[in-house]
């Protein structure tokens, strides 16, 4: 590939998005607010700025993947202060529609381009280059973007203007928000009763409850490993912004807000590095 890439974001998923794309392109540039997180990356050829502009500077396609919306506006805000015409951006940060509408809006008057492609698929999916990829763009830059996209991810789908990345997520979170409870739901109730839960997820995953949240984080909430495939700080606040567009649009998604709920205790009790799984532990509690 030609084109100069960049990586902003070194956390649980961007460290392996990260990889995967220096081990297919041989150099990327990359920045993190942290730099003990990039230090695999350094030793493995990565080249390390000192900050999100100066990664803009050196790059042609920029990647990003941080926390919040503030994040993804500070990162934004800094390299809007470099020339960026001619370049192609991309936020894969789970963040708020219109936030990413306006970021395009102000890249544009600049000469940039602008893709929201956040993703699914959890720690598991970035470090397999299996992830979902929920674009929302114009043609000629997703198809810009797509060689890097098919090194990250299996399932890439680019579903109309930018924004609609972000919406495609909530519906995603959303869902994921059910079936999370029902997940842990199920299996303490079969805890109580008794069962082998190993036995338990062998035979429902066969029938109508087989779900990839089943499958991934079945087994390890029965080895009691509640680290992060996803944050549970994050999927607060995914959830939040999702509440906020249904909102907008004059609906209220009761079930999504008693999980909210939950996860929101959760990370009152300090459980918000967790994984989403560890909802069983906070159920089982109750």
């Amino acid at each position: 590939m030609e084109e100069r890439i960049g990586f902003i974001g070194l956390g649980v998923m961007g460290k392996s998005m990260a990889h995967l794309l220096l081990e297919k392109f041989g150099n990327i540039n990359i920045y993190s607010r942290t730099k003990e997180k990039a230090l695999p990356l350094i030793e493995e050829g990565a080249v390390w700025h000192q900050s999100a502009k100066m990664v803009a500077d050196s790059s042609d396609i920029i990647f990003t993947i941080v926390g919040y919306p503030k994040d993804v506006k500070e990162v934004y805000d800094d390299m809007l202060l470099t020339d960026v015409s001619g370049k192609l951006f991309v936020d894969m940060t789970t963040t708020e529609p219109s936030l990413e509408i306006e970021i395009a809006a102000k890249l544009k008057e600049k000469g940039a381009s602008f893709v929201d492609a956040p993703v699914s698929g959890g720690d598991k999916g970035a470090r397999e280059g299996s992830l979902s990829i929920m674009c929302g763009g114009s043609d000629e830059d997703v198809k810009r973007a797509m060689p890097c996209f098919e090194v990250m991810g299996k399932n890439i789908r680019h579903l109309g203007p930018v924004g609609s990345g972000q919406h495609t997520k909530m519906a995603n979170q959303i869902l994921i928000a059910g079936t999370m409870i029902g997940l842990c739901e199920s299996l303490v109730y079969a805890k109580n009763a008794g069962l082998d839960l190993d036995q338990v997820m062998a035979t429902i995953s066969k029938g109508a409850a087989g779900c990839w949240s089943l499958d991934n984080y079945g087994p390890r909430i029965t080895k009691g490993d509640f680290a992060p495939g996803f944050m549970v700080k994050h999927f607060v606040k995914d959830m939040k912004i999702a509440i906020d567009e249904s909102h907008r649009m004059g609906l209220k998604l009761k079930g999504l807000e008693l999980v909210e709920k939950l996860y929101e205790e959760m990370e009152k009790e300090g459980e918000g590095n967790l994984g989403t799984h560890a909802l069983y532990n906070a159920i089982r509690r109750v």
